[in-house]
């Protein structure tokens, strides 16, 4: 049996997404989402609104989080040139699920205690960008961008304020010719591998997924190894991003490996043209938790 009532990957104004908690959850709920999770960048500031707002509008909230980690596998140039991309990531993201967590508990203390370096890695970063636009001819007001931000400036937020002082027209543009991977004002910053953020989120009772795997270019054999070895606890198979065919391949590799599988419509907002939810999922391979709610509902 499949099901489209799941959105497990979205964005509000608390990292790089366009909208407010609240207008995020009215929204899922517009595309008759019934179990929704918030997954801001490296920031968990969000999950008490939006649990307000999902209960509001008649959803399940499920708390989560997309860690930024340190590439798990080198890219594979044989599927970096079938999927057309010039790199791949440099960093690798993993979604993480708190179901069942009592917020102000332990758990959710101490994950927000070693989460929280991740969200201030950031600042110092976005300063070095800054100083590198400027060495460039193109100073840029650091407030202005912090300004831009919720609780996890990012470089969206950078190249909102270039196209405000007229350096590019597009976000894409600022990406393409200066602040993404591998271009000149790109500042990597220091990051949790894979494990270590699996091994933080388990420890605070809360369950893992690779995030869009499309953008990593590994083989599907060795990118199922790698979260098995890792302690991933599943795989956004279903994410915007895949086309069917890719979805498949990942899902029946996933389900061979018993690995869980996840979707989500990793939502960021209306001006990029992206809809939330509407994202089909197989309930028999939902994580278990996951799946154990699910069953409720359709019982």
């Amino acid at each position: 049996m499949w099901t489209e009532a799941f959105d497990l990957h979205s964005h509000s104004t608390n990292s790089d997404g366009e909208h407010p908690v609240a207008d995020v959850a009215k929204m899922m709920a517009e595309s008759k989402v019934q179990f929704w999770s918030l997954t801001d960048h490296d920031t968990i500031s969000g999950w008490s609104s939006g649990k307000q707002a999902a209960e509001s509008e008649g959803m399940k909230f499920i708390p989560g989080v997309e860690i930024t980690c340190m590439p798990g596998l080198e890219a594979n140039a044989a599927v970096m040139e079938t999927r057309q991309r010039d790199r791949a990531s440099d960093s690798w993201h993993l979604l993480a699920y708190f179901p069942h967590i009592e917020f102000s508990s332990k758990g959710h203390m101490d994950f927000e205690a070693w989460l929280a370096p991740l969200g201030q890695g950031r600042i110092p970063r976005m300063k070095t960008m800054v100083q590198r636009l400027e060495e460039l001819g193109m100073p840029i007001d650091f407030d202005a961008v912090v300004a831009r931000a919720g609780d996890s400036v990012g470089r969206p937020h950078l190249a909102d304020e270039m196209i405000a002082a007229g350096y590019v027209e597009t976000r894409q543009q600022a990406f393409d010719e200066w602040i993404g991977d591998g271009k000149p004002v790109h500042i990597t910053r220091p990051k949790p591998s894979i494990a270590e953020a699996c091994k933080a989120v388990h420890e605070a009772g809360g369950f893992t997924s690779l995030a869009h795997p499309l953008y990593y270019c590994i083989d599907t054999a060795d990118l199922v190894q790698f979260c098995l070895d890792a302690g991933v606890d599943a795989i956004e198979c279903f994410h915007r991003s895949h086309s069917d065919a890719y979805r498949h391949e990942l899902w029946s590799a996933a389900k061979k490996a018993e690995l869980g599988v996840t979707c989500g419509s990793d939502f960021h907002g209306r001006m990029y043209n992206q809809s939330p939810g509407r994202m089909a999922v197989p309930l028999s391979t939902l994580p278990p938790s996951l799946n154990r709610m699910a069953k409720l509902l359709f019982e």
